[in-house]
């Protein structure tokens, strides 16, 4: 984890934490906005930093050889920001929309060279022409500009003083503005595509402070895309790159701060 987001995370923790202990207070206590959760619906926004990585499936061929695995991801770290819509459907479950902008740069590295021994053909795949990949060539940055879209179930708990906690969980449509899942270029001339509509499903766990002005809600969101967001290189590019991979999906683990 790096030092800035680590810094980050330690301050909002003490932050919480002070803000908590003024909540939970008893003497001269008086419970705040009362009556905000029985608004039928309610507006607010939100902040995050994220964890960003993909699942690989690898292909049993170009993927691997013997036990070492030919492509792997390095994880990231970014942040994002969004709006919250709320519904309020009873006393113990509310309906969320949240869309959002997040901000992600991955690294898949494919050490494939090794994919030359198939030059030949398969009886699955047509002969290819070998070439020596470079540095360039092995390493893919694949930067993503996400617009996020859940729609969120929260069940929460009574509100115990100037608290409550929830847990939710919803789906997601994600599109991705930098997929360069048109371009007629591939991995050949160093241009990683994928797929630019995309579902996910996301859950989500956190707790709510009440103050005077505004709840603040701290919480922890897991989202994992259900498709594959893998595009396929062209018939005429060697199996280095798209084709060592049978399925890539993204998987992020989020720090939320909402404001209501």
């Amino acid at each position: 984890m790096n030092k800035f987001l680590l810094r980050a995370l330690v301050l909002a923790s003490v932050n919480i934490a002070v803000f908590a202990d003024a909540q939970f207070r008893t003497r001269n206590r008086m419970d705040k906005l009362e009556d905000f959760d029985e608004q039928k619906f309610s507006w607010g926004f939100y902040l995050n930093g994220n964890r960003l990585d993909y699942r690989i499936v690898l292909h049993p061929r170009y993927g691997s050889e013997g036990n070492q695995n030919l492509v792997k991801s390095k994880e990231s770290y970014s942040f994002g920001a969004g709006l919250i819509a709320k519904w309020r459907l009873n006393d113990y479950l509310d309906l969320r929309l949240e869309p959002g902008l997040q901000f992600a740069q991955r690294e898949l590295t494919f050490n494939t060279q090794s994919n030359d021994q198939y030059a030949a053909g398969t009886l699955t795949n047509p002969p290819f022409t070998p070439i020596p990949l470079t540095e360039k060539d092995k390493v893919r940055d694949i930067k993503s500009t996400l617009v996020d879209v859940p729609v969120l179930l929260e069940l929460h708990g009574n509100r115990w003083y100037n608290s409550r906690p929830y847990i939710a969980a919803g789906v997601n449509y994600v599109v991705n503005l930098q997929s360069n899942s048109d371009s007629e270029d591939d991995n050949l001339q160093q241009v990683f595509r994928s797929t630019t509509h995309n579902f996910a499903w996301s859950a989500e766990m956190g707790i709510q402070f009440y103050f005077n002005k505004f709840k603040l809600t701290p919480a922890i969101r897991g989202t994992f895309f259900m498709n594959n967001e893998k595009v396929a290189d062209n018939a005429n590019t060697p199996p280095y790159w798209a084709t060592a991979m049978s399925t890539l999906q993204t998987r992020a683990v989020m720090f939320v701060l909402k404001f209501e």
